[in-house]
Protein backbone atom coordinates (compact mmCIF):
# COMPACT_ATOMS: atom_id res chain seq x y z
CA UNK A 1 0.00 0.00 0.00
CA UNK A 2 1.60 3.23 -1.25
CA UNK A 3 0.43 6.71 -0.79
CA UNK A 4 0.83 9.45 -3.34
CA UNK A 5 1.40 12.82 -3.49
CA UNK A 6 -1.95 14.47 -2.40
CA UNK A 7 -1.96 12.05 1.34
CA UNK A 8 0.18 12.04 4.08
CA UNK A 9 -1.45 9.94 6.12
CA UNK A 10 -3.18 5.92 5.80
CA UNK A 11 -5.15 4.18 7.95
CA UNK A 12 -5.37 0.55 8.08
CA UNK A 13 -8.84 -0.04 10.17
CA UNK A 14 -9.43 -2.68 12.47
CA UNK A 15 -11.44 -4.55 10.41
CA UNK A 16 -8.97 -5.04 7.70
CA UNK A 17 -6.48 -8.04 7.61
CA UNK A 18 -3.64 -7.90 5.31
CA UNK A 19 -1.97 -10.72 4.16
CA UNK A 20 1.63 -9.29 2.35
CA UNK A 21 4.17 -6.63 2.93
CA UNK A 22 3.23 -2.73 3.07
CA UNK A 23 5.74 -0.33 1.84
CA UNK A 24 4.35 3.34 2.49
CA UNK A 25 6.13 6.58 1.79
CA UNK A 26 3.43 8.26 3.94
CA UNK A 27 2.85 8.17 7.58
CA UNK A 28 0.91 4.59 8.24
CA UNK A 29 -1.57 4.26 11.23
CA UNK A 30 -2.59 0.57 11.92
CA UNK A 31 -5.30 -0.88 13.77
CA UNK A 32 -5.97 -4.20 11.59
CA UNK A 33 -3.85 -7.56 11.66
CA UNK A 34 -0.87 -7.62 9.11
CA UNK A 35 1.03 -10.40 8.21
CA UNK A 36 3.91 -9.15 6.50
CA UNK A 37 7.10 -6.96 6.49
CA UNK A 38 6.20 -2.67 6.81
CA UNK A 39 8.37 -0.49 5.96
CA UNK A 40 6.88 3.38 6.19
CA UNK A 41 8.32 6.67 7.17
CA UNK A 42 6.16 6.46 10.37
CA UNK A 43 3.98 4.15 12.17
CA UNK A 44 1.91 4.25 14.53
CA UNK A 45 -0.21 1.07 15.59
CA UNK A 46 -3.09 0.75 17.53
CA UNK A 47 -3.35 -1.21 21.17
CA UNK A 48 -5.73 -3.67 19.41
CA UNK A 49 -3.67 -4.01 16.41
CA UNK A 50 -1.59 -7.57 15.14
CA UNK A 51 1.56 -7.31 13.16
CA UNK A 52 3.83 -10.84 12.17
CA UNK A 53 6.45 -9.67 10.51
CA UNK A 54 9.15 -7.25 10.33
CA UNK A 55 9.06 -2.91 10.99
CA UNK A 56 11.50 -0.73 9.68
CA UNK A 57 10.61 3.28 10.20
CA UNK A 58 12.33 6.38 11.21
CA UNK A 59 9.62 6.15 13.52
CA UNK A 60 7.38 3.76 15.31
CA UNK A 61 5.19 4.15 18.09
CA UNK A 62 3.95 0.79 19.19
CA UNK A 63 0.60 -0.16 21.69
CA UNK A 64 -0.47 -3.68 20.38
CA UNK A 65 1.56 -7.05 19.50
CA UNK A 66 4.16 -7.53 17.29
CA UNK A 67 5.90 -10.44 16.10
CA UNK A 68 8.62 -9.99 14.45
CA UNK A 69 12.12 -7.48 14.20
CA UNK A 70 11.56 -4.19 14.33
CA UNK A 71 13.81 -1.36 13.24
CA UNK A 72 13.12 2.46 14.19
CA UNK A 73 15.20 5.44 14.56
CA UNK A 74 12.75 6.85 17.31
CA UNK A 75 10.86 3.72 18.89
CA UNK A 76 8.38 4.49 21.50
CA UNK A 77 6.95 1.21 23.17
CA UNK A 78 4.09 1.46 24.84
CA UNK A 79 2.57 -0.41 27.99
CA UNK A 80 0.40 -1.97 26.15
CA UNK A 81 2.85 -3.36 23.49
CA UNK A 82 3.52 -6.80 23.37
CA UNK A 83 6.77 -7.57 21.11
CA UNK A 84 8.22 -10.94 19.97
CA UNK A 85 11.68 -10.32 18.27
CA UNK A 86 14.74 -8.17 17.97
CA UNK A 87 14.38 -4.30 18.56
CA UNK A 88 16.95 -2.18 16.82
CA UNK A 89 16.77 1.91 17.25
CA UNK A 90 18.61 4.67 18.15
CA UNK A 91 16.46 6.60 20.30
CA UNK A 92 14.10 4.05 22.68
CA UNK A 93 11.61 4.84 24.67
CA UNK A 94 9.68 2.22 27.06
CA UNK A 95 6.47 2.81 29.16
CA UNK A 96 6.23 0.60 32.74
CA UNK A 97 4.24 -2.31 31.60
CA UNK A 98 5.34 -3.49 27.67
CA UNK A 99 6.29 -6.54 27.73
CA UNK A 100 9.41 -7.54 24.98
CA UNK A 101 11.05 -10.11 24.32
CA UNK A 102 13.70 -10.02 22.50
CA UNK A 103 17.42 -8.90 21.91
CA UNK A 104 17.53 -4.78 22.18
CA UNK A 105 20.49 -3.24 19.78
CA UNK A 106 21.63 -0.04 18.86
CA UNK A 107 21.07 0.84 15.13
CA UNK A 108 25.03 2.63 15.34
CA UNK A 109 26.39 0.04 16.92
CA UNK A 110 24.71 -3.34 15.14
CA UNK A 111 28.15 -3.29 12.93
CA UNK A 112 30.23 -0.67 13.96
CA UNK A 113 32.30 -3.01 16.48
CA UNK A 114 33.58 -4.67 13.05
CA UNK A 115 32.33 -8.00 14.08
CA UNK A 116 30.35 -8.33 11.00
CA UNK A 117 26.98 -8.63 12.64
CA UNK A 118 28.27 -12.17 14.17
CA UNK A 119 28.29 -11.19 17.85
CA UNK A 120 24.29 -11.60 19.44
CA UNK A 121 23.18 -9.23 21.98
CA UNK A 122 21.88 -10.99 25.22
CA UNK A 123 17.88 -12.00 25.35
CA UNK A 124 16.09 -9.13 27.05
CA UNK A 125 13.06 -9.01 28.39
CA UNK A 126 10.99 -5.70 30.18
CA UNK A 127 8.96 -6.39 33.07
CA UNK A 128 7.48 -3.84 35.51
CA UNK A 129 9.17 -2.44 37.99
CA UNK A 130 8.31 -2.78 41.54
CA UNK A 131 5.37 -0.48 42.69
CA UNK A 132 7.65 1.82 44.37
CA UNK A 133 9.11 2.29 40.96
CA UNK A 134 6.29 4.37 38.80
CA UNK A 135 8.30 5.87 36.15
CA UNK A 136 10.52 2.97 35.48
CA UNK A 137 10.15 -0.08 33.77
CA UNK A 138 13.11 -3.08 35.02
CA UNK A 139 15.29 -4.64 32.33
CA UNK A 140 16.07 -8.07 32.56
CA UNK A 141 19.07 -9.52 30.97
CA UNK A 142 19.37 -13.21 30.77
CA UNK A 143 22.29 -14.57 29.32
Amino acid sequence: MASGNNSTFSVIGSDIKIEGNISASADLHVDGSIEGDIKCTSLVQGESSEVSGGITAESARLAGHVSGSITAKELVILKSARIEGDVHYDALTIEQGAQVDGRFAPNARRSAAGTGGSAQAPRQSVKPAKEGDADQAQLKIAT
